[in-house]
């Protein structure tokens, strides 16, 4: 029996060491890696090239969604099937339009993320059934949504990463260090988000980013005066 190989992401190890506990009982599933971070989980998925990246949206230094954007770019032919705690509609769409697999919510079943995995490597589609039932009513092009994206888009990799970091509460000198940049290369990608989004502070960087689902709601974040 061919194995289907995945890869867990997520910042929490107590919750890789569950889901790979779950999944080792799984004959013809084997867990090849794990990432702590969005970046690590991009950086995996290159080398390992797994079938299914098992992937949480709340990571650190590159979100879920735009670390998965980034290995559907990169390694097409892997399945991204997001697991997350929040079964939010803005998550929902965001992840449909991105082209991730599937979505389940972390207060799942162990049989239901094993038959997702399952199904998404056959490259089909799965949702949990709560949400399932919701993605129909979903507008998908919505004014908002679509300005939120095109503003999204004219920005490069490395100011994404910027603003998740910035909207972390992350002060200038921390994101210098955590990205391997000095802290005026981080100044000048500050006032270029600025500009693009035409936003004039920290607290209105970290409304968007919010609203973009580039860290989540929920996420607890302090604003850093430089």
């Amino acid at each position: 029996m061919k194995q289907i190989t995945v890869l867990l992401a997520d910042d929490h190890m107590i919750v890789r060491e569950g889901l790979r506990a779950l999944l080792k009982v799984e004959g013809d599933i084997e867990v090849v890696g794990e990432a702590r971070t969005g970046r690590q989980v991009v950086q995996l998925t290159r080398r390992l090239r797994p079938g299914v990246v098992v992937m949480d949206i709340a990571m650190p230094l590159l979100n879920g969604l735009e670390a998965t954007q980034r290995i559907l770019k990169v390694v097409p032919a892997t399945r991204v099937l997001i697991l997350s705690a929040h079964g939010d509609d803005g998550y929902i769409r965001q992840v449909v339009m991105l082209g991730a697999a599937g979505y389940l919510v972390k207060q799942t079943s162990a049989d239901l993320l094993s038959r997702a995995i399952r199904e998404v490597h056959k490259g089909n589609t799965f949702f949990s059934p709560s949400i399932a039932k919701r993605l129909h009513g979903l507008s998908l092009s919505s004014p908002d949504r679509c300005r939120s994206l095109k503003k999204k888009s004219a920005l490069t990799s490395r100011e994404l990463e910027v603003l998740q970091l910035i909207a972390e509460g992350k002060a200038n000198k921390q994101i210098a260090r955590g990205l391997g940049i000095s802290i005026k290369t981080v100044e000048k990608h500050r006032q270029h988000l600025m500009r693009k989004l035409d936003l004039h502070d920290t607290a209105g960087l970290t409304r968007y980013a919010i609203a973009a689902g580039i860290i989540e709601s929920s996420v607890q974040v302090t604003i850093v005066k430089q």
